[in-house]
């Protein structure tokens, strides 16, 4: 079976609008193509639709446009055609769209107030822009007003109304005082939306001359003020002591004392009002009470809860902020206000509407000549937005006609294209509160296949690893892609090949057989083409022996070994690291071509050492600690550590710099190689040691740099190859001058630890580093991308402060400046950190399974807006567990998996699947936070696989001439099972396996009488399971039929009855025999039987006796004394006498003529060698195969093949006593004479 997945497409380094493409053809990013392939125009950048440009720089208005042939650009203003050539102040960039509008050369913006838009046009069709309103912003200046004092009694409510200009865009409203200090606010004095300053209620604090109102217009960078306001609030104690200067003692009445007051609302007025916003929008709500004491504002939604995680309270809870509103944020919200007098409320009615946005944008679309296709364009608003179609700016009903298109609402359906049917289509969708359109071009292509991949493109992997081999491709209709190996093999199939969307041919796991030419076919019903391509697959890289850890004395010799294994055609590069860094820059290194030498070992040469080994595909290291000891005393020299330097003296103090000398120690026969000089500073840390600088051995003096406030005193410790002295005895002391910082806490973070704070931390300043007394820090922030003036707050000597009631998840600038008793640090640098971070709110959406084959799927989901992630993008969850086996049909519970996808990956594999399976699953973003809301479970299913074996097979009742074979269906069926498959073929006596048999079972059966078998015989079956996929992996037994009694005589052997055991012997190898033990008594006779199987026939192990040492040795021996007889012999026939052996030969007759006695071993009755007469007791056996009482139980038979040799058939014996005769054919390698000391002294001599 083919298998089928997508793979993403390599980032390009070119943009090209065709990557947008979703139709059957997609085009490829490969440059030479896109220069031959004709495409309609598509807008690239263009200004935004509401453009408010600053009136006193030049206007440009953007149009960028791509197709092929490049288009030509014009414009229309205000519904006519604006022809640029007559306005000398107007000019179009080259090859661009781009408008210039030259204001700086004497042109007024606001002459060129109105709505544009562009028209990109070429021989397949022609895009539009959105229509662009032009707008010059405006900053007016206030306008003059007198502005009466305002004199308030105190307790009473105020409001300073601030009226600002009418601007474009409106500005931003601050109040200030005459010293430019922003006036602080608070629970009871607080600015408006409006920009009017409420106050709940007044103090005689509030009395100032300048409450000044500020306007600042961002676009022109200016800030406009309105006159100062005089406010003169009147206490009770002042006002009464002027009403009793002023009356007469008969008068008793005063001013009356302040009194307390319910809330009432300053903003809004009455019990209800009504809101209306845009869906997306940001949703502010206001309420501002008077009062004494000053009323605390709650929130509430009736018939409902505010908004989880969107909503925020701002300006001391007086504001109710929803962010990114929908219509089910519509609704009555009420606010409360309230103190200990009593409350009011008012009731909000806030309705939601929606400007136009996509459900469905309408994508380009790519088709070959008599393809259909369709445009989609669907949006959504609040009210329902109209969908009206142009084609090539012209609205449709007016267009050119085209049969091939039919327009149905939303949708235009195209059948049987055309090459003229190529055309840009626009969608607009609009209601009241705006419009959206969108150009997507219909592009009718005819072309014939191209592969892009180069032709004999080699591709190298490694053993075992996945091979991607490339077919990259184009054609239109879109063509087939076929894969072939060798330059004649049959096409690829089956599941060890993965064939990739884009062509691309995957091998899972390559091995050696997988390297050679691999050919892509691509074929539509324009042309065909061919490309062939290289592969390899490479031994891995071994390391085969690894450097081993080693102690070693110092000053001695060490060696590391990393021998490596690799590929004769890749070239290996060995690189030597010491603790994961290069090694030293010492010529004592000696890297070799597979080891490492340290000469002449150091203290500094204790360590981790590494072998990396690389190659262009793979890359493998190991690694072993070496650890240095000390070398054994030598009795001539005794090296130690210098003596400590002594008499230190101070000179030449300066405010930042001072002059040490000392008197150098002993050096104990090994050189000072340097001197290290420390220092204490017994203001802040006394009794603590810090390093300060090193210098040369040979150095005695040094200039040492200092810092402010701080109390030094000095010491030196001498330093050579054997270790460091003692520190010497402390200078005296010296106390440098106070001075403003020199620099800045490091390592400013800005992380919040919960979603309406932010934590900013920093390292503190060390104590020396301070410069004076009275460290502080000063902390500034303020929100990014949002023009903020900077918070600012001094701490003392502490490392964190916390930021409350920030939005969630939000960039703030962040510095931390260093201060103490005589100024500041220089200006600090600034550092982005975030607010903190809320659990994500949204789910991915569509959420899609691709099942690839019966055991791996591959998931794809849309991504969250990142707004809605409110933290960092960790990445996605993937959960997904199986819901029931569609075999077995039963439900079970299994823990649900989890696969983690890092970053902002939309796509993911699913391994370890069950086949034949329900599955659902489901995915979440991540941020820092946690998790977010569960995606709506998906179910997919896996296609059926091929079982696994049954699960057992049991062979029982052995007869003649049948078996019955009983088993088990398999534990994991993976699907429905269809038969079951039996093979079998019969084994011989030497193990050769017959002719096999097939049967198939049906898959409801679960045994079978085997009939027809021969008797005797061993068979070996091979049984498995099938599914519609195909066969699953097999089970085997053996079993035997049992002998033939009747066709087989019994052999009988008569056993003493006192034993438990007998051998059988003479037994034919690799068979079947059927065993009876019978035995007789008084009772009767009882018998019980059973059924072996004798081994296969196996070769004698035989030893050749002539090549062993200690008979060599023993034949040397006995020619040696038979040398020494012979010449004795030779010797005393020259004398004429007689020797020992000539008597014996004259005393007895030839040896072949005597007889031998069988009791004492002499020969008896002999037997010519042409006689086969039997021995007095016989040795053969009856025909019956029995062995009688009387006869003896032993046998020269019995003895074996070493026997064999050395008697006739009758059992004479016929070794070197015999008489010559015609010798027996020698059986294999044996000699058919035993050998003698006769035959090895022949040999010898």
């Amino acid at each position: 079976m083919m298998k089928k997945k997508s793979i993403s497409a390599s980032k390009a380094s070119l943009f090209f609008f065709l990557c947008q493409m979703i139709s059957a053809l997609d085009v490829p990013l490969d440059s030479k193509l896109l220069e031959e392939l004709s495409q309609p125009p598509t807008i690239t950048q263009q200004s935004p639709k509401d453009y408010i440009v600053d009136p006193r720089e030049n206007i440009v208005i953007q149009c960028e446009a791509k197709g092929k042939p490049p288009p030509s650009f014009s414009w229309t203003r205000n519904g006519t055609h604006f022809d640029i050539d007559k306005d000398e102040l107007v000019t179009m960039k080259p090859n661009s769209g781009t408008l210039v509008i030259n204001i700086m050369n004497g042109g007024k913006a606001e002459a060129y107030e109105g709505v544009y838009q562009c028209t990109a046009r070429n021989e397949r069709g022609a895009a539009i822009s959105n229509n662009i309103v032009i707008r010059p912003s405006r900053s007016p200046l206030w306008t003059k007003e007198k502005l009466e004092p305002n004199q308030v009694r105190e307790g009473d409510s105020l409001v300073l109304h601030c009226r600002p200009p009418v601007g474009l865009p409106p500005p931003i409203i601050f109040w200030m005082d005459n010293a430019f200090q922003r006036l602080p606010q608070s629970e009871r004095v607080s600015q408006g939306l409006n920009g009017d300053l409420y106050f709940s209620n007044v103090q005689p604090e509030d009395t100032r001359e300048d409450y000044i109102c500020y306007a600042r217009f961002n676009h022109t960078q200016t800030i406009q003020q309105k006159q100062p306001i005089s406010v003169k609030v009147f206490s009770m104690d002042s006002l009464n002591d002027t009403i009793a200067a002023n009356l007469s003692d008969t008068d008793i009445y005063g001013a009356k004392p302040v009194t307390e007051r319910p809330p009432i609302l300053l903003t809004p007025t009455g019990t209800t009002s009504n809101k209306v916003e845009l869906r997306g929008n940001v949703l502010l709500l206001e309420c501002i009470a008077a009062g004494l004491p000053t009323p605390v504002i709650r929130w509430i939604k009736e018939g409902g809860e505010l908004p989880a995680n969107r909503t925020f309270f701002e300006n001391f809870k007086k504001t109710l902020k929803i962010i990114d509103v929908s219509e089910a944020d519509s609704g009555n919200y009420k606010c409360i206000a309230r103190n200990i007098l009593g409350s009011t409320h008012h009731v909000i009615s806030v309705t939601v509407k929606a400007a136009p946005y996509w459900i469905t944008a309408p994508r380009n679309l790519v088709l070959s000549p008599g393809e259909d296709g369709s445009l989609i364009c669907r949006a959504n608003g609040n009210p329902k937005p109209s969908i009206s179609w142009l084609s090539n700016g012209v609205p449709i009903a007016i267009a050119p006609e085209d049969p091939s298109r039919k327009v149905d609402g939303d949708t235009i359906i195209f059948s049987a294209v055309q090459e003229r049917s190529s055309a840009v289509y626009q969608c607009n969708a609009s209601n009241e509160y705006g419009y959206l359109l969108a150009n997507a071009f219909v592009n009718v292509l005819a072309e014939p296949p191209r592969i892009l991949t180069p032709a004999n493109k080699l591709y190298q992997v490694i053993l075992d690893s996945p091979a991607l081999i490339d077919c990259a491709y184009f054609g239109s209709p879109k063509p087939e892609i076929e894969w072939f190996k060798g330059v004649k093999g049959s096409i690829l199939r089956g599941n060890e090949y993965v064939f990739h969307d884009n062509g691309t041919l995957e091998i899972p796991v390559a091995q050696k057989d997988s390297s050679g030419t691999y050919t892509c076919v691509a074929r539509n019903e324009l042309g065909k083409i061919q490309n062939e391509v290289q592969l390899e697959v490479k031994d891995p890289t071994l390391i085969i022996k690894q450097p081993e850890y080693k102690v070693i004395q110092r000053y001695g010799h060490v060696s590391f070994e990393c021998i490596i294994k690799h590929d004769s055609t890749l070239i290996p590069t060995v690189i030597w690291l010491k603790d994961n860094d290069e090694l030293p820059d010492d010529e004592r290194f000696l890297v070799g071509k597979d080891n490492l030498t340290i000469m002449n070992v150091t203290d500094k040469d204790d360590g981790t050492y590494t072998c990396i080994v690389n190659t262009t595909l793979d890359s493998v290291s190991a690694s072993a600690v070496l650890t240095v000891v000390a070398a054994p005393p030598t009795p001539a020299i005794i090296y130690a550590r210098p003596n400590p330097p002594f008499d230190l003296e101070l000179t030449g103090q300066l405010e930042r710099s001072i002059e040490l000398s000392w008197i150098p120690g002993d050096e104990n026969n090994s050189p000072i190689t340097s001197f290290v000089i420390e220092y204490e500073d017994g203001l802040h840390e006394p009794g603590v040691w810090h390093y300060q600088t090193e210098v040369p051995g040979s150095q005695t003096t040094v200039q040492l740099k200092l810092s402010p406030y701080v109390n030094y005193s000095f010491r030196v410790i001498a330093v050579n190859e054997i270790g460091r002295s003692q520190p010497s005895e402390p200078s005296e002391q010296y106390l440098t001058k106070s001075a403003n910082p020199d620099e800045n806490p490091s390592n400013v973070q800005g992380i919040g630890s919960e979603p309406d704070n932010l934590v900013i931390t920093w390292e503190s300043l060390k104590g020396f580093q301070s410069n004076g007394p009275g460290l502080q820090y000063k902390v500034s922030w303020r929100q990014k991308d949002v023009d903020d003036e900077w918070t600012s707050v001094v701490v003392a000597n502490v490392s964190k402060y916390i930021v409350s009631g920030t939005p969630t998840f939000v960039p703030y600038e962040i510095k931390v400046q260093a201060l103490n008793d005589l100024g500041y640090a220089p200006e600090p640098s600034e550092v982005i950190g975030h607010s903190g971070e809320d659990l994500p709110m949204v789910a991915p959406g569509n959420v899609q399974v691709h099942v690839i084959n019966s055991t791996l799927a591959k998931v794809h989901w849309d991504p969250v807006p990142l707004k809605s992630v409110r933290g960092h993008l960790q990445g996605y969850k993937v959960y997904y567990w199986k819901v029931q086996s569609l075999s077995r049909r039963s439900k079970r519970h299994i823990e649900k998996k989890i696969l983690t996808f890092r970053g902002n990956k939309t796509f993911g594999m699913l391994p370890g699947l069950e086949p034949y399976s329900s599955y659902k699953l489901n995915v979440r973003v991540v941020n820092g936070k946690g998790e977010g809301p569960a995606s709506p479970d998906k179910v997919f299913k896996t296609p059926e696989g091929v079982p696994s074996s049954p699960s057992f097979l049991k062979i029982t009742n052995p007869t003649l001439d049948s078996l019955t074979l009983e088993w088990g269906s398999p534990t994991h069926p993976n699907g429905i099972l269809i038969s079951y498959i039996l093979k079998f073929q019969p084994i011989n006596n030497t193990h050769e396996l017959g002719p096999l048999v097939e049967i198939r079972i049906p898959a409801n059966e679960s045994s079978l009488i085997l009939k027809n078998l021969n008797y005797s015989t061993r068979y070996k079956f091979y049984f498995n399971a099938q599914t519609s996929v195909g066969s699953g992996s097999q089970i085997t037994e053996e079993a035997v039929t049992i002998m033939d009694e009747g066709k087989e005589d019994w052999k009988k052997e008569i056993v003493n009855g006192s034993r438990s055991f007998f051998v059988l012997k003479g037994l034919t190898p690799g068979t079947a025999y059927k065993v009876r033990v019978g035995a007789e008594g008084l009772s009767g006779f009882r018998s019980s039987e059973d059924v072996f199987e004798t081994g296969p026939a196996m070769a004698s192990r035989q030893v050749d006796i002539a090549t062993q040492g200690w008979f060599i040795g023993l034949m040397c021996a006995v020619a040696l004394l038979i040398l020494i007889l012979l010449i004795v012999c030779f010797i005393r026939r020259n004398k004429g006498g007689k020797y020992p052996v000539k008597e014996k030969e004259d005393a007895h007759a030839d040896p072949e003529i005597q007889p031998m006695k069988e009791d004492d071993g002499t020969f008896g009755e002999y037997s010519d060698a042409e006689d086969h007469k039997p021995l007095k007791k016989g040795s053969r056996t009856p025909s019956d195969r029995t062995v009688k009482k009387e006869d003896s139980d032993d046998s020269l038979v019995d003895y074996g093949e070493g026997v064999n040799g050395q008697f006739n058939e009758d059992g004479s014996f016929i070794g070197q006593y015999s008489g010559k005769k015609e010798k027996e054919p020698a059986e294999g390698n044996e000699s058919s004479e035993a050998p003698s000391p006769v035959n090895a002294m022949n040999s010898f001599v």
